[in-house]
């Protein structure tokens, strides 16, 4: 049984203000994993994140998602890269220092992308890393693309392509709100396919700035994937509660929003 957590870039980044690491969260987050290994040994987990006001920052500025059409496009792609990069030493360096074994895998070198969709990546690393007991850790990154030259891949489509062939039943992603919230700012506890239309005008997008989507392009993204693999549970929860792994996949709390086929 894998677990897929992602850290989103609101949670560990300030996204209205460029280059912003919010140190002492990611520590808390670092701590909730080794008490999880601790306490459920055999559970794998991909931890993953998202580029916040690193990444973000500068795709936007070079519109790196639409492709490289220029050499200035070249450098932007390049310089994106490269501060996602930055985000992902910086969370790395936390992990252990809490004595968790973390691995740094770069997605931009395992993937392959075609008009801006994921079409190859190399799991097979993954898996040997998982199976010697290390903490993988993945991040929204640049892609080379065949067909547009370049383009960035969120964590969530990486998560998607993981799912299968890591045997996933369980992704949570941690941002800094509750859950998908509704008009009253209450949280919405179950969405499926049937009741998304419903919630659909309500979910908004990031504060800051965001190339890959906000709260309604990540519920729909993760509403596509749980409907080809039915006994997948998606929860978005407060990644700035100091218990919410615990919560979620110790004691089976129903925090958050959950997103599943039915």
């Amino acid at each position: 049984m894998t677990t897929l957590i992602k850290l989103g870039g609101s949670l560990i980044t300030d996204k209205r203000r460029a280059k912003s690491f919010r140190r002492t969260t990611v520590q808390d987050i670092a701590r909730q994993l080794l008490e999880l290994r601790t306490l459920q040994p055999d559970r794998l987990i991909v931890l993953g994140h998202g580029s916040g006001s690193f990444g973000h920052y500068e795709a936007r500025k070079y519109n790196t998602i639409s492709g490289l059409h220029s050499a200035e496009d070249r450098m932007g792609f390049a310089r994106v890269g490269a501060v996602a990069s930055e985000l992902d030493g910086l969370i790395l360096k936390e992990l252990l220092a809490v004595g968790l074994p973390a691995l740094r895998f770069q997605p931009s070198a395992m993937q392959i992308a075609r008009d801006q969709a994921l079409v190859h990546l190399d799991v097979r690393p993954l898996i040997l890393a998982l199976e010697k007991q290390f903490l993988p850790l993945v991040y929204g990154d640049v892609t080379l693309d065949e067909t547009l030259g370049g383009t960035i891949i969120s964590t969530e489509s990486l998560f998607a392509r993981l799912v299968e062939p890591l045997q996933v039943k369980n992704i949570i992603l941690l941002g800094s709100v509750d859950g998908a919230l509704d008009q009253d700012d209450q949280i919405i506890p179950h969405i499926t396919a049937d009741n998304f239309r419903r919630f659909e005008h309500l979910l908004g997008e990031s504060d800051g700035y965001d190339v890959t989507g906000g709260m309604q392009q990540k519920v729909r993204e993760m509403l596509d994937l749980v409907q080809f693999h039915q006994d997948l549970n998606v929860f978005i929860a407060n990644g700035n509660y100091s218990n919410i792994l615990y919560d979620l996949l110790v004691a089976g709390a129903e925090a958050g929003t959950r997103i599943s086929a039915k």
